[in-house]
């Protein structure tokens, strides 16, 4: 008989074919059987007769700012939650933390500063700015997940955006060195123009805002990272795409043969242009939020599979950077990272009628295919990688300020009723929270490195 370090007994498995009511065994920190009744005893035992066991979320767009700006987020926060929400894996971005990630030297500072405090896994992105494409290769035998770069400006001094000359043959050797680019994708001249001619008339207000930055920047845009990237020979990845006709772009692209994907998040789901009005700088973000009819496009985007990826881009900040009367100095950036699974699971599910494979889908699956982590990652599977949220579906929520692990407990979405609450997350095979309760040591560890595969 055999003996294994944990036993999940009963619980409804979430996989892409659909619902399996069974047990799950672990050990080594990797799922080793499955199937009804499994026989053995176990150092663990937990009932999940009434839960939902999803692939530990896969976060493929955080900001935790460390080091240099811990003083925003940092690991240890950050971390604990995305465990709260059932994330076991995520992936940080090279801008907000000082110096950002586009050297190897940086890329060092940044995986020291996770390993000392993160409990949850890890992979690092690399920049791709003016004036580092010698800093590329070495990135990548680091082991970067890939490469971002910003088609318009970041918002950030030491992290510029890149013109196309730039951009191209940053494209060509991420090319040769089998690495992903991420773009933000939004044609500065048209946003910087909008913006410059509305402070210059005294407009700086929510709606000031929101019209600089239209839909058309960000189309444009997709298009020419789309255009180069095929030229190039790149696989190419746009971040937060905020519209249905963005989605759309890339589901043409792909289906002419070009190597790309994209992602949306949380906010562009289930917030719209009206919640910045309501709510102010805690919902401003670029692109912007945009009116209901996006909201739904996006939602139908998903269901049919032209929209295969949702991350939260959490970007947090102090609440003292969201102060302040003009609308286009406030920080921009949405802390999310904690809430993206339950909101799915709301708005998605339970609201839309979203198949739950879809959701695991969206958060977890495709994530591990596309940037070369699966099988090891991002399902349940006989071998893989035991990272597991525990979901109970039936469980309605508020959202609340005490109930936030981020260093500053502000979001968009407190006050929101959810239904769908992560009850358990574990990280291979370790628990790593109960009950929105986490562990106090880091575990986290360079879960990934990149090795990008085709769509």
């Amino acid at each position: 008989m055999s003996t294994y370090d944990l036993l999940l007994r009963g619980g409804t498995l979430v996989a892409p074919e659909g619902l399996r009511v069974a047990d799950l065994a672990v050990d080594g920190g990797r799922i080793v059987a499955i199937g009804p009744d499994l026989e053995g005893t176990a150092n663990e035992s937990i009932n999940a007769a009434d839960l939902h066991v999803f692939p530990g979320v896969i976060d493929a767009h955080v900001h935790f700012n460390e080091p240099g700006r811990t003083e925003w987020e940092g690991f240890a926060t950050g971390s604990r939650a995305l465990a709260v929400g059932g994330g076991t894996l995520c992936f940080d971005m090279p801008l907000n933390a000082h110096p950002p990630t586009v050297s190897a030297e940086a890329f060092d500072q940044k995986r020291a500063a996770a390993e000392a405090s993160s409990i949850v896994d890890f992979a690092l992105w690399g920049g791709l700015v003016p004036g580092n494409q010698e800093a590329l290769e070495p990135l990548a035998a680091r082991g970067v997940i890939g490469f971002k770069a910003f088609m318009s400006n970041s918002g950030i001094d030491d992290f510029a955006a890149v013109d196309d000359d730039t951009l191209f043959q940053g494209m060509r050797i991420a090319a040769m060195l089998g690495r992903i680019v991420a773009v933000h994708a939004e044609n500065d001249a048209i946003t910087s123009g909008l913006a410059r001619r509305a402070m210059a008339e005294g407009r700086r207000g929510v709606r000031d805002y929101l019209a600089s930055r239209p839909v058309i920047a960000e189309l444009e845009a997709i298009n020419r990272a789309i255009t180069l990237a095929a030229e190039a020979g790149c696989p190419l990845h746009i971040v937060h795409v905020s519209s249905g006709r963005g989605v759309a772009l890339v589901a043409e692209a792909r289906a002419r043969g070009v190597d790309v994907s994209c992602e949306t998040c949380p906010h562009y789901l289930v917030l719209t242009e009206d919640d910045v009005e309501r709510l102010g700088a805690m919902a401003k973000c670029a692109p912007p939020l945009r009116r209901q009819v996006e909201v739904e496009a996006l939602w139908e985007h998903l269901r049919s599979g032209a929209l295969p990826m949702v991350a939260s881009d959490h970007s947090p900040a102090p609440a003292s950077m969201k102060e302040g009367d003009d609308f286009f100095r406030v920080w921009g950036g949405i802390s999310g990272c904690q809430h993206l699974l339950s909101l799915l699971l709301a708005e998605g599910h339970h609201e839309r009628g979203i198949a739950l494979s879809t959701v695991s889908r969206v958060t977890s699956g495709f994530v591990a295919e596309r940037f070369g982590l699966a099988p090891d990652r991002g399902t349940l599977a006989v071998g893989a990688s035991a990272d597991l949220a525990l979901v109970d579906l039936a469980a309605t929520f508020t959202i609340s300020h005490g109930d936030l692990q981020y260093r500053h407990r502000h979001s968009p979405y407190v006050g929101r009723e959810v239904r769908g609450r992560v009850s358990r997350t574990l990280v291979r095979g370790i628990t790593v929270q109960r009950d929105g309760v986490c562990i106090d040591r880091a575990v986290g560890r360079l879960g990934a490195t990149g090795t990008c595969r085709k769509c």
